[in-house]
């Protein structure tokens, strides 16, 4: 970092910083996530200004002969970093198995990082870090897209008195390639009224995919499938 700064110097950090963060909080809005332009934005500003202000404090470090207190000037950006760990842990949400806000936690440290090296005068760095963050926040999010995941979901089903019993339809679920396990009677019924079986089900298929897998559309194209409940 120079020893001297200018304002031209600074207003370039500056700038370069509100450009690069604020392509990044775009793009997390135009996905509907929590932090986004004005968020990526300020804490991205933050970093900035915390490291210039380092900068400036550059020729001032070090302890003066008449004094106690020693001044250690990269306290300012570690502080920074340690700060911004409380707003991405309230970015995080668990919802059962869940775990919702952790890229969104993961952008706002890394504008962070960022905005770091802008206010350093790494402006070289800072470009890199911004096109690495905006090739991964939108490439891999496609390439994310497409891969098949394990999904889950609980599976019930209501069975006429002459249908399937539960180790029947456990074994036409398996064959299509599902996986239930911990069976269970949901509730008591009569015979007139059919039987309840439950399962937790598991199945490869795609994130964003909407239809329900093919074994389970046909399995409740029968006659003697009385109710077939999906719930992910």
């Amino acid at each position: 970092m120079p020893t001297i700064l200018t304002w031209h110097a600074i207003a370039e950090r500056l700038l370069l910083t509100v450009v690069a963060a604020g392509i990044i909080g775009f793009n997390r809005d135009e996905h509907g996530h929590s932090a986004g332009l004005r968020t990526n934005i300020l804490v991205g500003l933050a970093a900035c200004i915390a490291m210039i202000q380092a900068n400036v404090l550059m020729n001032s470090n070090g302890k003066p002969a008449d004094s106690f207190v020693v001044m250690d000037i990269m306290r300012l950006p570690l502080g920074i970093l340690s700060g911004i760990g409380f707003i991405g842990a309230g970015a995080i949400i668990k919802r059962g198995e869940l775990m919702v806000g952790v890229t969104t936690a993961a952008t706002i440290w890394f504008v962070t990082v960022m905005g770091l090296c802008f206010g350093g005068g790494q402006l070289g760095l800072g470009l890199a870090a911004f096109v690495l963050c905006f090739v991964v926040l939108t490439g891999l999010k496609r390439f994310e897209l497409s891969l098949n995941r394990e999904q889950k979901g609980t599976l019930r089903v209501i069975v006429s008195a002459d249908g399937p019993d539960q180790d029947e339809v456990a074994s036409l679920l398996r064959r299509a390639g599902l996986s239930p396990a911990s069976p269970s009677v949901l509730n008591e019924r009569s015979p007139a009224q059919g039987r309840s079986f439950g399962w937790t089900l598991r199945w490869k298929g795609k994130p964003d995919e909407a239809n329900l897998p093919r074994a389970i559309q046909d399995l409740a194209a029968r006659p003697d499938i009385l109710l077939l409940e999906l719930t992910r």
